[in-house]
């Protein structure tokens, strides 16, 4: 077997379905973040409500522990006549060359930003039954992933980088989305000095926790302008048009592999922080302007 087919056949292999932001690998990892990050009673909680899996029909689509949560929203979304209306719900795109707005192209609610607030309110109202909660616990930990990979938050008229063929090293013809969901987030993710998913700190959690689900897209529209296109096109991503082809070397990856963990680690501590915030007692605050 040539070297090229022995890599295509391990990026294969290795590479998570391309449908998942942050591939399921990613997503995943980011759910076993937030369960070792959380109360024991938010664990707990968490635990009540898997109980109510076959009461939302989705049998094709495991809910049984906070891992399988973080990968239901792409995974029922397979499954178009049903729960195509939730497609807009993964991202919410501002131009890199145009001042970042985040409530921008969030008609109605139907975007990654609005969803979050939305999913997490309707998991921490106590009133609504069972099943209906759980749905939004699987929606929010989904959507906190998906906010924080650059490219569900800035993109270049390309469909957040979908429309950019892009060689992964020496593996041709993937895109920038693609990269950045599953070969990247999964180099990143086994290449880390010590496990990813542990216990944090206090310290660490200051570090990469903290902000509103406004701010999130705001770093990750930040990190596709400044580091995402610039590093995939080695040019000023907004001197002038890109090529529809590029790719990243061998240097560019090594140099990405830490910008992708900081995003896998801040959604994991985040998405903890949430699911906390949403099972403590009482209602969760109403936000500005609407009390």
């Amino acid at each position: 077997m040539s070297v090229l087919a022995a890599a295509l056949l391990l990026a294969g292999s290795a590479m998570p379905n391309a449908a998942y932001a942050w591939g399921g690998y990613g997503h995943r990892t980011t759910g076993q973040i937030a369960l070792a990050n959380v109360k024991p009673s938010t664990r707990a909680a968490i635990a009540r409500l898997l109980r109510y899996e076959k009461e939302l029909g989705t049998p094709e689509c495991a809910l049984k522990t906070l891992e399988d949560a973080a990968v239901w929203a792409d995974c029922v979304r397979r499954t178009r006549w049903r729960w195509g209306y939730t497609a807009a719900w993964h991202y919410r795109t501002t131009p890199i060359c145009e001042d970042y707005q985040p409530w921008r192209n969030c008609s109605g609610g139907s975007c990654v930003t609005a969803q979050i607030e939305r999913n997490q309110r309707m998991l921490a109202d106590e009133g609504l039954p069972g099943p209906i909660r759980l749905e939004a616990l699987a929606f929010m930990v989904h959507f906190v992933g998906d906010i924080h990979q650059p490219l569900h938050s800035g993109d270049k008229d390309d469909r957040g980088g979908n429309d950019r063929v892009t060689d992964y090293g020496i593996v041709p013809g993937l895109n920038l989305h693609r990269i950045w969901d599953s070969a990247l987030a999964e180099r990143a993710i086994t290449s880390t000095n010590g496990p990813m998913v542990r216990e944090y700190t206090a310290a660490e959690r200051a570090e990469y926790g903290g902000g509103t689900p406004a701010d999130w897209g705001r770093e990750s529209w930040e990190t596709a302008r400044d580091f995402v296109y610039p590093t995939a096109f080695d040019v000023p991503p907004c001197d002038g048009d890109l090529p529809d082809e590029t790719a990243l070397s061998q240097d560019d990856i090594v140099r990405a592999v830490p910008v992708a963990q900081r995003r896998i680690r801040q959604a994991g501590l985040r998405m903890a922080a949430m699911l906390d915030e949403a099972f403590a007692p009482g209602p969760l605050p109403m936000p500005e302007g609407e009390r």
